[in-house]
């Protein structure tokens, strides 16, 4: 899988020990307290459920029997629940995230997104590509921050950031 891990990290030590294979995720569940939304928005929750698990490196911190993992994401009084269990089912971690450093991010990607939608219409190519560029900033921005956030709980490399934020942003799209 290309991406590295964050340097030093145990994950990184894992992957140079030849152990560090199962150090991803198999399974990733949306909780009922998700809820349910339109047939477009549940593709697009399909998809980048799909997207995260076809390609990713999740490592919780601390976790001496390696996975793979499967995650269920719920929302918990504004908060974004992360369970980690084994293959088996077995608990490893829950670790719970406010989602209010996310709010502007999602919110400004949103807008960015609409405006990249409309210009692909009637915009010049420069254009499109301006906004396209603002576009995938801001979903760097969000990774980041994301990455940060986990920091300390579960290593992640920067493509599955990438594709954990986009799972972030569709759980907040209503269509």
């Amino acid at each position: 899988m290309p991406g590295p891990w964050p340097s030093g990290s145990i994950c990184e030590a894992a992957v140079e020990q030849g152990t560090g294979t199962k150090s991803r995720l198999v399974d990733v569940v949306l909780d009922e307290s998700i809820g349910r939304s339109t047939p477009d928005v549940e593709h697009e929750r399909a998809v980048a459920i799909f997207d995260l698990i076809e390609e990713n490196r999740f490592c919780p911190v601390g976790d001496e029997g390696g996975g793979p993992y499967r995650l269920r994401l719920s929302l918990a009084e504004s908060r974004l629940v992360f369970e980690v269990s084994r293959e088996d089912g077995a608990a490893v971690v829950t670790h719970i995230l406010s989602l209010t450093p996310f709010r502007r991010i999602v919110k400004d990607y949103f807008m960015i997104c609409e405006s990249y939608y409309q210009a692909i219409r009637s915009a010049t190519p420069s254009q499109i590509e301006a906004i396209d560029m603002g576009r995938r900033g801001l979903h760097n921005e969000g990774s980041q921050t994301l990455m940060d956030r986990l920091a300390g709980k579960i290593e992640v490399d920067f493509d599955t950031a990438r594709r954990l934020f986009t799972l972030i942003c569709v759980l907040h799209w209503r269509g």
